[in-house]
Order: C-alpha cells, then structure tokens, then sequence
C-alpha cells in the first residue's frame, strides 16, 4: 500500500517539475546554484559529488563549472554500476547511458571520501527522507560507504508528502536547498 502511494507521489512530484515553465526554471536554477556555492564556501568542503542533472532537476552545471577552477575543490559525479554507482571524478567528454544520464567515462582512480553530497531529488516525505526516480541507486551507495557525508538535497519546486512514503533504506539529507 505505501508503495503505491509513493508512485503515486513520485509521478506527481515528477509532473509537477515539468511544468515549471522554461522563465521560471533558469530564474531558480540560478537561485539555488547561489545557495548550493554559499553553502560550499561555508562548509569549506573540498570532496564534492555532484550530478549531472536531468530536465526536471536543478541544473548544478554551472556549479560544476565554477567548482572545477577552484584547484582546492574535487568535483565527482556518479558512475552507474549495476544497481549502484560509484563516484568518478568529472571530466569531459560525457556519454548518455541508461536512463538518459550522462556521465564521464569509467575511472579507475580511487576517490577520496567525499565531504558533502549534493543530491537531486523527486520529492520527500512527511521524515524527509528522498523520493527519487525508484531506482535506488543513491540509497545503495549511501549504504555501502563506512562514513557519513553531509547530504544536501536540491529540487526545483519542493515537492513535499504530508504522508510516510520512505522505507528504512531511504537517505535523509542534512540540509535541503531549494528556491
């Protein structure tokens, strides 16, 4: 039953960001990606991992950008493996893998631990813990990392649930940025 109302959210959620009309979304994407770089100078955080957005996400290239010239700052980005992913440090070019997601290519470098994770959502629940796309993929790599980053989830429009949607496994963020 919870299942179903967390689909149902889910696509709501998801209808919701899509039709954030095109004005709109450039105007808080530059909003949040301000809060996101205040937040990082703050938090003096030097192992970032980011994403590479998808149409109804914040968009944090600009951010990856920026962060890239600070020779202070690692900017990694996920790596689909199998149900997970692993993080890899972000270099162009960029490739469309499953799901329409682009991401470098594979690395065999070992990453640093990462300091602050900068996280996209699709919603949260009444806990606040992240609605994603249902893959599971960010709560996997959560669970297998033997430290504690701190977790920063960005969205466009918050999309919240009055209602328990999350299984015990989900991630819950430190902080929540959105416009």
């Amino acid at each position: 039953m919870k299942n179903d109302h967390k689909s149902d959210f889910r696509k709501s959620s998801i209808k919701r960001l899509e039709f954030t009309s095109l004005f709109l979304k450039y105007y808080k994407n530059k909003i949040i990606v301000k809060k996101l770089e205040d937040f990082i100078k703050r938090s003096d955080s030097k192992n970032i991992l980011l994403y590479i957005p998808l149409g109804i996400e914040v968009d944090v290239k600009p951010l990856i950008k920026n962060l890239r010239k600070t020779k202070s700052k690692n900017v990694y980005v996920p790596f689909m493996q199998g149900e997970s992913f692993k993080i890899v440090k972000y270099r162009l070019p960029l490739h469309k893998k499953r799901f329409g997601i682009k991401e470098p290519n594979n690395s065999f470098f070992k990453a640093r631990k990462i300091d602050l994770a900068i996280v996209p959502i699709v919603g949260i629940d009444k806990l606040g813990k992240r609605i994603g796309f249902g893959k599971g993929m960010y709560d996997r790599f959560f669970d297998k990392l033997d430290y504690k980053p701190t977790i920063v989830f960005t969205q466009l429009v918050l999309c919240k649930s009055e209602k328990i949607l999350s299984d015990n496994y989900d991630i819950q963020a430190n902080y929540i940025i959105t416009n």
